[in-house]
């Protein structure tokens, strides 16, 4: 498919003025004008608001990550990719590979759109058995399903135009060939809405299982050689939120930490409908018997009609989904780090969006129930330098961090603890500065008991209204006076695990110039920073 096909296909999406849904589709408001990119354009990763330790496109624009699979010694990333502009169009699946989870070789496009459609988004995974029989020489083939949007039947209104394809590779994930009989599950038939196919094998049954997002709840099907599938259940009318279509599902057991009781966690990301606005991944908890999901019965009181058990709630973590095959019983997640609210508008140049830091995912309960927990996975220590210590100090004015760091790139990794007295009031966190002025805050507010992202005074904003109206806030869920902050920060971005990753914030932000300074502050009271480490953290594009 040529550059000038795609920019025509772009144009003609924006004509019509579409109202696709956003999981591997487009932003659901206004469309934004195509910024072409430049045939010539090269990326040099050092480009204003490019992340260090990010994954990011060399050029053009991404969203959701896709067809995450662990094969030979590599981790694969697939992602909804638009190789020809900096705003959505045309889904091909971008593709990377690393074999650590922290440094990515980016390889050549791996699936085109074709006269089925553009290629939304889907999972992969390794065909052990060669049930498809597509694997060659005794080799088990990699199988990715992902879903095919044929833009003349939206077009025509017909509300069948979207169906889910297969196709296969035999080297490693190189090249894909799509299978002759796509769509192996074609529209049942009006259905709007029914995409991004998340394949497991259930081995209890001996079947693959797809969920799938269809409208407003799951859909859950099975085959045995991810050709011919039966409807096995649907899940979720009537739980969870539902501010906005459901989008871009996974389903997975999950040993509950320190037991040896198993259930399965299910996400489902919505668009809009996050606790701070926009695009937001949600979970359930219950169990699955290879046919139907049940809520378990504590966590659906978690989680009645309209009320969502988030993932993370900064506005900058969607389509989270995770790896399959990954070795050591390991659950790996990684997300899209952006919002559809102003996703088309950011202000970076040749590239647009990147991905969140790959997490590692555990279950816990508790009194209160059960709850997710994701904290950086331990492969990214390998790109810690110079380390800092800060010694036990009483936080009652800021305390200037600049002079000890040294340089503005050592602002990449803090863990910060604090202790709050018994009758705290105040506020204590990080604020980042430039010599122009602009600030972000990152903190935990002891008498609101919630932690907060505040990018109002980050930079610019004038791109979209609903990109900094107010701080957002994020519930506290560990007991006790002692808050632990692990904070990440990339030229562009922060991420906080707090309390070992209980409560998880992710936004982006886009100071006019880097910011420079940094300085721990207490407001409103006072706290004791009772451990402090700071890391300087190498580019993994150098």
């Amino acid at each position: 498919m040529t550059k000038q096909n795609n920019l025509l296909k772009m144009a003609l999406l924006m004509a019509l003025g579409l109202q696709l849904a956003a999981c591997g589709g487009s932003e659901p408001n206004a469309m934004t004008e195509p910024e072409p990119v430049s045939p010539t354009a090269t990326a040099t990763y050092t480009e204003p608001h490019r992340p260090q330790f990010h994954h990011s496109p060399p050029i053009g624009w991404t969203n959701d990550p896709n067809g995450m699979v662990y094969f030979d010694g590599e981790y694969h990333l697939f992602y909804q990719h638009y190789p020809d502009s900096t705003v959505w169009g045309p889904m091909h699946w971008g593709h990377a590979v690393s074999k650590d989870l922290v440094h990515w070789e980016n390889l050549p496009i791996a699936l085109f759109p074709d006269s089925l459609g553009y290629i939304f988004s889907g999972s992969a995974v390794v065909d052990t058995k060669n049930s498809t029989g597509f694997g060659k020489n005794g080799q088990p083939p990699l199988v990715a399903m992902f879903t095919l949007h044929d833009m003349k039947r939206e077009k025509d209104g017909t509300n069948s135009h979207e169906s889910q394809g297969i196709a296969y590779s035999n080297d490693r994930g190189r090249t894909w060939t799509m299978y002759e009989g796509n769509p192996v599950m074609p529209n049942p038939g009006g259905v709007k809405d029914i995409r991004d196919p998340k394949l497991i094998w259930h081995e209890a049954t001996k079947q693959w299982v797809v969920t799938l997002a269809v409208g407003d709840h799951i859909e859950f099907w099975a085959a045995p050689d991810l050709k011919k599938w039966t409807k096995l259940s649907e899940f979720g009318k009537t739980y969870g939120g539902h501010g906005g279509v459901w989008e871009c599902p996974d389903l997975f057991p999950m040993t509950v930490a320190g037991t040896s009781e198993t259930k399965w966690v299910l996400i489902v990301n919505i668009n809009p409908g996050g606790p701070n606005g926009g695009s937001v991944g949600q979970y359930f908890v219950g169990d699955f018997d290879g046919k139907t999901y049940t809520l378990d019965p504590s966590f659906a009181k978690q989680v009645p009609l309209g009320t969502g058990a988030w993932m993370d709630w900064g506005k900058d973590n969607y389509a989270a989904v995770t790896w399959s095959d990954a070795p050591d019983g390991r659950r790996l997640l990684i997300g899209w780090m952006s919002n559809w609210e102003y996703a088309n508008k950011v202000p970076t140049g040749i590239w647009r969006n990147a991905m969140t830091l790959v997490r590692s995912m555990s279950l816990a309960k508790n009194a209160k129930g059960y709850y997710l927990v994701a904290e950086p996975v331990q492969e990214q220590q390998a790109l810690r330098t110079m380390f800092v210590g800060l010694e036990k100090m009483e936080l009652t004015a800021p305390v200037d961090l600049t002079a000890k760091l040294g340089a503005p790139t050592t602002l990449s990794e803090m863990e910060l603890e604090f202790e709050l007295p018994k009758d705290a009031a105040g506020s204590v966190g990080v604020e980042l500065s430039n010599a122009k002025g602009e600030t972000y805050r990152i903190g935990y507010d002891a008498k609101a008991k919630q932690f907060f992202s505040d990018r109002t005074k980050s930079g610019d904003s004038s791109f979209s209204e609903k990109f900094a109206p107010k701080a957002s806030t994020a519930p506290r869920f560990a007991d006790g006076n002692t808050v632990k902050m692990h904070l990440f920060f990339d030229v562009a971005s922060a991420e906080l695990f707090a309390d070992g990753g209980s409560t998880v914030m992710t936004e982006i932000f886009f100071p006019t110039e880097d910011f420079t300074q940094a300085k721990l502050f207490a407001e409103g009271g006072k706290a004791t920073l009772t451990g402090g480490k700071v890391h300087q953290l190498k580019g993994i594009w150098e």
